[in-house]
C-alpha cells in the first residue's frame, strides 16, 4: 500500500510549521545570488533618478551577466525604450517597475502546471545530463504527486549507473513508493515492466528515470529515444510528459540542451534545478525567447518541498524585489 503520514497537530509541530519559511520566502532566498547580480547594481542605477542611454547600456550588461541571453536582453531593452517614450517614464524607479512587468510578460507563457489527471497511469519520462539533479527531482516529484493524492511508481531506467538505481530506490523508500529496478537490464525493458506493474496495481503516476547523457553522445541519445518508443508500444498515448531536467548553473548551455533533447525525444516540459546555487537565474528569460517550453517546476534547495510549480509573477518578484 502507498502510505501517507498523518499530520502531527501537537503544539510542537504547529510551532515548527509556523517557523518554516514559506515557499515565497524560500524562493526569494534561493534567488539571492541572481538578485544580487541584478539588484545591487540596479539599485545604484535606479538611484540616479534619471533614465538615459548610459543607464540603459549598463542595464543591458546586468541582464547579460544574469544570463538572460542576447535575444531576451535585446527584447527587454527595446520594450523598455518604447515604454519610456510612450509612458513618459522619467525616473529609474519607474523603469524598475516596467522591467518587472516586461519580465513577467516574457515568462508567463512558460507557466503551465503539469496536469497528471488526463491519463491513468500517467507516464512521465525524465531526461537530463549527469549532475543536473534528475534522480533527486524524481524523488521530490513523487512527494509532490502524493501530496495531491496520487499513487506513484518509479522505474529505474538508468541501468548504466548502479548509484543512480540505488539513489532512486532510496527515494522510493523515503516516499513509501515502489521502484521497479533490475541490475544490468535494458532500460526500455525496465520501463515496460513498470508500466505493466502500474496497470496491475492501479497506479496514478509512473516516473521513468533515464541514464544521464550529453546531447553530443548520439548513440546514447538513440538509446533514450528507444525508451520513448517502447513506452509508446506499451501505451500508445504515452509518454504523457517528457521532462528535461536542467541545472541552472550551466546558463546559456541550457538552450543547446533543450534543443538537442527536444529533437531526440520531444520535450514537453522542463524542471530547472539549483537556482539557489547560481547567479544565472535569468536563463529562464533566454529559454522563453529561444526555445520556449513549459517550465513545470523550479528547484531552490535540497529540501523535499524546495521543488515547486513555476509561477512567473512570484519568480520575477523574488528576482527584483529589494
Amino acid at each position: 500500500m502507498f502510505g501517507f503520514l498523518k499530520k502531527d497537530s501537537s503544539p510542537e509541530a504547529q510551532a515548527a510549521a509556523a517557523s518554516t519559511p514559506s515557499w515565497g520566502e524560500r524562493l526569494k532566498a534561493g534567488l539571492a545570488k541572481t538578485r544580487a547580480t541584478l539588484n545591487t547594481p540596479l539599485g545604484e542605477l535606479f538611484s540616479r533618478g534619471k533614465i538615459d542611454d548610459a543607464l540603459l547600456e549598463e542595464l543591458e550588461s546586468l541582464l547579460l551577466m544574469a544570463d538572460c541571453g542576447i535575444d531576451a536582453t535585446q527584447w527587454l531593452l527595446d520594450e523598455l525604450k518604447a515604454r519610456v517614450k510612450r509612458d513618459k517614464l522619467e525616473d529609474a524607479d519607474q523603469l524598475r517597475g516596467a522591467l518587472s512587468e516586461l519580465l513577467t510578460t516574457l515568462l508567463t507563457p512558460l507557466e503551465q502546471p503539469l496536469d497528471v489527471s488526463t491519463a491513468k497511469p500517467f507516464i512521465v519520462m525524465i531526461a537530463g545530463v549527469n549532475g543536473a539533479g534528475k534522480t533527486t527531482s524524481i524523488g521530490k516529484l513523487a512527494h509532490h504527486f502524493q501530496q495531491q493524492g496520487n499513487s506513484v511508481l518509479l522505474a529505474a531506467g538508468d541501468t548504466f549507473r548502479a548509484a543512480a538505481r540505488e539513489q532512486l530506490v532510496a527515494w522510493g523508500e523515503r516516499n513509501n513508493v515502489t521502484v521497479i529496478a533490475q541490475e544490468s537490464a535494458d532500460p526500455a525493458a525496465v520501463v515496460f515492466d513498470a508500466i505493466s506493474a502500474a496497470r496491475a496495481r492501479n497506479i496514478s503516476v509512473i516516473m521513468a528515470d533515464t541514464a544521464g547523457r550529453l546531447p553530443t553522445q548520439m548513440h546514447l541519445m538513440d538509446e533514450i529515444a528507444k525508451v520513448r518508443r517502447v513506452i509508446q508500444k506499451a501505451e500508445p498515448s504515452g509518454p504523457h510528459e517528457v521532462i528535461l531536467v536542467l541545472d541552472a548553473n550551466i546558463g546559456q548551455n541550457a538552450i543547446q540542451q533543450v534543443k538537442a533533447f527536444d529533437k531526440a525525444i520531444g520535450i514537453t516540459g522542463l524542471i530547472v534545478t539549483k537556482l539557489d546555487g547560481t547567479a544565472k537565474g535569468g536563463v529562464l528569460a533566454a529559454i522563453a525567447r529561444q526555445c520556449p517550453k513549459p517550465v513545470r517546476f523550479i528547484g531552490v534547495g535540497e529540501g523535499m518541498d524546495d521543488l515547486q510549480p513555476f509561477v512567473a509573477k512570484e519568480f520575477v518578484s523574488a528576482l527584483l524585489d529589494q
